[in-house]
């Protein structure tokens, strides 16, 4: 399996937006959605897993959950996605059937050394951008923050931008040596646009960076 170079977080302020979103992203093109899970009773988000897992397979869209890796399992994701709080990935795995992908979100070069070591498939690499209204976040890596991290770490394993990426930075993003991006509020914001970052991803020189799993 090779691994999408754009992604798709879900938004909203319910499950059902976030299944319309999910919805709307599909039939624009997005390859990839991660439904991107956070309130609601256990009860709930199974049932919006299993609603995602019906729309995604209608269109043939992969679709990721956020950390809830038994829900994922239940529902027969094509994978999961794992904050930097989430349960750790090498405990997952022993979960998930062996076809599952396990993505993770790391800050540093540590970060990422130590998701190699736990044989993730794919590391999501945060914050591109900060939001000034978010001070949780990590200060944002920006373009130097991922050339430096790349090179150091010179893995065959993808490597995905995100956080406040828009279509104005893709191209400067790939030669980073970044092979992807996941994308929340600007698709959300104009879903039309996944058309025009699927272009500038595909018309990149990175193809041959896609990863067989």
């Amino acid at each position: 399996m090779t691994i999408s170079k754009l992604h798709y977080i879900s938004q909203g302020n319910t499950l059902t937006a976030h299944l319309q979103n999910i919805q709307t992203a599909c039939s624009s093109g997005a390859e990839l959605v991660q439904l991107n899970l956070n309130n609601g009773s256990e009860k709930e988000l199974l049932s919006c897993a299993y609603e995602a897992r019906e729309i995604t397979a209608h269109f043939q869209t992969r679709l990721l959950i956020s950390d809830h890796y038994k829900i994922a399992k239940e529902v027969k994701a094509d994978g999961v996605h794992l904050g930097k709080t989430a349960t750790c990935p090498t405990t997952v795995r022993v979960h998930l059937y062996t076809w599952q992908i396990i993505g993770a979100t790391a800050n540093t070069l540590q970060d990422c050394e130590t998701l190699l070591s736990k044989e993730v498939d794919y590391i999501r690499l945060s914050p591109f951008k900060s939001s000034i209204n978010n001070n949780k976040l990590p200060p944002s890596l920006g373009l130097n923050g991922y050339t430096a991290i790349t090179e150091s770490l010179k893995t065959e394993t993808p490597i995905i931008g995100v956080g406040g990426i828009t279509t104005q930075d893709v191209a400067d993003i790939l030669a980073t040596g970044v092979s992807g991006i996941a994308v929340s509020g600007e698709i959300t914001h104009d879903f039309n646009c996944i058309k025009t970052f699927n272009q500038l991803l595909n018309a990149s020189s990175t193809e041959e960076q896609r990863h067989t799993f």
